[in-house]
């Protein structure tokens, strides 16, 4: 008898460590739940993060290209009229020289 007396016993034990092992697991299964949850929030932050110092480097950079681009439009402008004002004084140079060279060239007769 003494047997069966402590059998209802040691089936009380199993099922209080039974019980004590899910809770232990449902613990477990909760921490890493909320564990991931956390993982989860902070890559969503770094990729805000991300996206936001992508678009502000591409903004500059977009800043920065259309500055060049004004710049250099108004250096070839003003390289541009140089080159012209240039042209323009030394044909004045020379516009003399070139109608008498023609000049030469038509009146004088070759055999």
């Amino acid at each position: 008898m003494e047997a069966n007396r402590g059998q209802p016993n040691g089936i009380q034990l199993l099922l209080a460590a039974e019980q004590e092992a899910q809770r232990i697991v449902n613990a477990a299964r909760e921490g890493n739940v909320a564990w991931l949850r956390q993982a989860k929030e902070k890559a969503e932050k770094e990729i805000v993060a991300f996206c936001v110092q992508m678009d502000a480097e591409f903004q500059r950079k977009v800043a920065e290209s259309s500055g060049d681009s004004g710049a250099n439009v108004k250096r070839l402008e003003h390289e541009t009229e140089t080159k012209i004002a240039h042209l323009k004084t030394e044909a004045t140079r020379i516009s003399q020289d070139v109608v008498q060279m023609l000049l030469k060239h038509v009146t004088t007769v070759k055999d």
